[in-house]
């Protein structure tokens, strides 16, 4: 009798016992290609690898034909520059030395003299003091009216067109709306009266601010009253680039403390000092444009605000009493430590564990209340 014994072929041309599938590794998928094993989330690695940041991907949506869309990460734009019309730059004014002016209003005055003499209208008394002869007058005619007009507007140019220059001060001239120059030059100073003048005061100068909202590092609300330090650099952009320098001054200290905190007297001199620097250098920048130099930019009085005076008061209080209490109770313990110490070392007394636990509260107490009646 014959078994005829019926072989199934393996599939694929696998042979042997067919072995258990293995499980596949547990993943964590998201719908574009990111595939996280779930073991590296918890696993410990004493210096882990920086992974270098890259632009997210944001998943199509299916049945959409939306191709991927890479989003870059935002960048702050940089602020603009300020910048004040170029061609506006300081440069030196054409004047005379002040003996021009007088040397043409002395001849205005001359010339106004003889021809009232002409005229026969000066006194006999004053044309005999003034050497001229005694001749009879030929009137006031054209020709008189004429010269009076030529010696009014000589003497008008003349004498009008005196200046006196100051150390530390300038003239920044104008005509018509046009910059025409500044004069630095000191002393007597002869400048066509035609032009409009501008006075501007070039001296290292010091602005103490009133009490000006500012905050800290937290964003507790200050008053800081700041003192700044500058001069005028470029008198025709600070004339004609602004409306008012010192104001537009002003403005940029108000700017610049809104944007760094400030820090209270208490804290660190570093602290204070990065403060003050970087108040400085924000100033430096806006001011510079409109012609202003400025050396340094310190905070003087800085208090909290009104607000908030009272609850940061409370918090001050209650920081220091926790750390009067806290020096107390190391102080108390070190006392009964060294008491305890003293006494076993010397073989006074004899304690078991429990009896040290007493005495150990016992002096606690009596130190603690002999400190409390000391304070109080």
């Amino acid at each position: 009798m014959t078994t005829t014994t019926s072989h199934t072929p393996e599939p694929d041309g696998l042979e042997g016992p067919a072995e258990a599938p293995v499980r596949p590794a547990r993943l964590i998928q998201n719908e574009v290609t990111t595939e996280i094993p779930v073991h590296l989330l918890f696993r410990d690695e004493p210096d882990p690898v920086a992974v270098p940041l890259r632009p997210t991907v944001v998943a199509r949506r299916q049945g959409t034909g939306e191709q991927p869309r890479v989003r870059r990460p935002m960048q702050a734009k940089p602020r603009p520059e300020l910048r004040a019309d170029p061609e506006l730059v300081e440069r030196p004014a054409r004047v005379l030395p002040g003996a021009v002016g007088l040397i043409a209003g002395m001849c205005a005055v001359a010339g106004a003299l003889v021809t009232s003499w002409w005229a026969g209208v000066l006194p006999p008394a004053a044309a005999h003091a003034l050497g001229f002869p005694a001749v009879a007058g030929a009137g006031l005619g054209p020709a008189q009216w004429a010269a009076y007009t030529g010696a009014g507007a000589l003497g008008l140019f003349g004498f009008g067109g005196l200046a006196r220059g100051r150390t530390g001060g300038a003239w920044v001239l104008g005509m018509f709306g046009r910059y025409r120059g500044t004069v630095r030059r000191t002393g007597l100073l002869w400048v066509n009266p035609l032009l409009l003048r501008r006075r501007v005061d070039v001296r290292l100068r010091h602005w103490r601010s009133e009490p000006m909202q500012a905050a800290d590092g937290s964003g507790v609300a200050l008053r800081a009253v700041v003192l700044v330090v500058w001069r005028v650099r470029d008198t025709a952009r600070a004339t004609l680039a602004v409306d008012d320098h010192e104001s537009y001054l002003r403005e940029c200290v108000e700017a610049a403390l809104a944007r760094v905190p400030v820090e209270m007297p208490g804290a660190s001199r570093g602290a204070v000092e990065a403060s003050g620097d970087a108040l400085t250098r924000l100033v430096v920048r806006d001011a510079g444009a409109v012609g202003l130099e400025v050396f340094s930019v310190r905070p003087l009085r800085v208090e909290y605000a009104p607000e908030v005076a009272a609850a940061m008061n409370r918090r001050r209080i209650a920081v220091l009493d926790a750390q009067n209490r806290a020096t107390v109770l190391t102080s108390v313990v070190d006392s009964v430590e060294d008491t305890v110490t003293r006494l076993t070392t010397r073989g006074l007394v004899d304690l078991d564990d429990y009896e040290r636990k007493a005495l150990v509260k016992d002096l606690t107490v009596a130190f603690c209340s002999g400190r409390g009646d000391t304070a109080g």
